[in-house]
């Protein structure tokens, strides 16, 4: 089988940024981040991995409660944002370009994270080496954190298509699952400005046990499940947090 095509430069931009900004506001994201705190059990001087961590809005929070955090992410855009939105806070956040498939760091963490589906992206090996890389990156009775959908609800509730409205500009996305790969492709069409722009992206998601054990086969001793507000994963869970500890 192929590598699933994701076109990280084409959905990873500006108009991502653009479109989810009325929805991660800052009420949201400082929710998120207390569930983070409390499902990780973060104190002040934890030394936190955020990966995939887009323009900083979870890493920049966790700094200003006093965790030492990195956060690694591929588009060059985003983490300018990220930076910038440090700066303005006054926290430092160590922010770094790069593959979270190959990390350069081993035993250095207490904690990370995988957030806002940043997990799935790759086929299925590269998706196991993410899990690697990241138990490797973590000291031993470290936590790894994952939120993604629940496969067993997104399945049932799954829309052909949904899209979103700002100021008269579209974005449109049509999505189709493959139950034999267990995941999602999406085409997405963008209309900003007068320009029309399309691109295309694969996720592969997961039910918790099937999540558990690609984490326990990655090195993790324990794999702990939760909905999105830290609490009891049940069979109504949307959105579900994996927590594996080394």
């Amino acid at each position: 089988m192929s590598e699933p095509r994701f076109q990280f430069e084409q959905v990873f931009d500006e108009d991502y940024l653009y479109f989810y900004e009325p929805w991660l506001t800052d009420e949201v994201s400082d929710a998120e981040t207390e569930v983070i705190w409390r499902v990780l059990e973060l104190e002040a001087g934890t030394a936190v991995l955020d990966l995939g961590c887009g323009h900083g809005r979870i890493a920049n929070r966790l700094a200003a409660r006093g965790c030492r955090v990195t956060g690694l992410d591929v588009t060059p855009l985003f983490l300018e944002r990220a930076r910038g939105d440090a700066a303005e806070r006054g926290v430092e956040v160590e922010y770094v370009q790069g593959d979270m498939r190959t990390l350069p760091w081993t035993e250095r963490f207490d904690r990370a994270l995988l957030w806002f589906t940043t997990f799935g992206y790759f086929g299925d090996e590269d998706n196991r080496r993410v899990l690697a890389e990241a138990c490797a990156s973590l000291r031993p009775g470290g936590r790894l954190a994952i939120e993604l959908h629940n496969r067993d609800v997104y399945v049932r509730r799954m829309l052909p298509m949904t899209g979103s409205e700002r100021d008269g500009d579209l974005l449109v996305d049509r999505h189709r699952f493959d139950v034999h790969s267990g995941r999602t492709f999406t085409e997405r069409v963008v209309v900003r400005g007068g320009r029309v722009r399309k691109a295309e992206f694969s996720v592969r998601f997961f039910t918790f046990t099937e999540l558990r054990d690609w984490l326990l086969a990655a090195g993790f001793a324990r794999v702990d499940g939760y909905d999105a507000d830290g609490g009891e994963l049940t069979e109504e869970t949307r959105r579900m947090i994996v927590v594996g500890t080394r």
